[in-house]
């Protein structure tokens, strides 16, 4: 059965880690964020509120080519992180924060939305949703020095962010997973409570990690 999967979830939510196993235990084809070589980004960061709309178009454009070719991949595919999630949470947090103006938000909003009429949605996004103090405590453990400027109130705001977006995504099925009470990585049932969920989500079953939990 070919299926096109998709984690989603904040900085720190396991993305990766999960791409990983899941492929692992199910022998499906990973896809993992790339770094892309943003031309952008030193101007970016040197003056934020001129150059955020042209790093943005950029990432969205690169994403959504990414989202392309895997639509094409025969075998089953797990993406690390969404096309949805760069427009929905980064760029929104830039335009929020008032490094994109309205102006540039609009067109880029209008780019975002276009490009979306024009792709495949993933047959499942699941989306790990962790507190800031598990968050904290995985970016911590990973040591990775580009991470270190992160602050907590950084994490909230974008963890707002998702939930916002994640409630009002209807372009796919969605499985929430409960990160703060599963540890996926240490207990071997939570990933098979993981795994199983998946499977049965991608039957067109409603399979369910804790009662109540969408």
């Amino acid at each position: 059965m070919k299926s096109y999967v998709v984690l989603a979830g904040n900085i720190g939510a396991g993305k990766s880690t999960l791409v990983r196993m899941l492929c692992e235990r199910m022998s499906w084809e990973p896809y993992y964020e790339p770094v892309a070589e943003n031309p952008y980004l030193q101007d970016f960061y040197a003056d934020m509120r001129r150059w955020a709309f042209h790093s943005q178009v950029f990432f969205l454009t690169y994403r959504a080519r990414a989202h392309r070719a895997l639509m094409d991949i025969a075998r089953p595919v797990v993406q690390d992180r969404s096309f949805y999630e760069d427009a929905e949470v980064f760029a929104r947090a830039l335009h929020l924060q008032e490094a994109m103006s309205d102006r540039d938000w609009e067109t880029y909003q209008g780019l975002y939305r276009t490009l979306t009429t024009l792709l495949t949605p993933p047959d499942l996004v699941v989306y790990l949703r962790a507190s800031v103090p598990t968050l904290r405590r995985r970016i911590e453990q990973r040591g990775r020095d580009f991470e270190s400027h992160i602050t907590d109130d950084y994490l909230g705001r974008l963890g707002a962010l998702y939930e916002e977006w994640i409630t009002a995504f209807t372009l796919s099925p969605v499985l929430i997973v409960p990160s703060d009470r599963l540890d996926f990585v240490k207990d071997s049932r939570d990933l098979d409570a993981i795994v199983a969920t998946v499977i049965e989500r991608l039957r067109g079953n409603q399979g369910e990690l804790f009662a109540g939990a969408p």
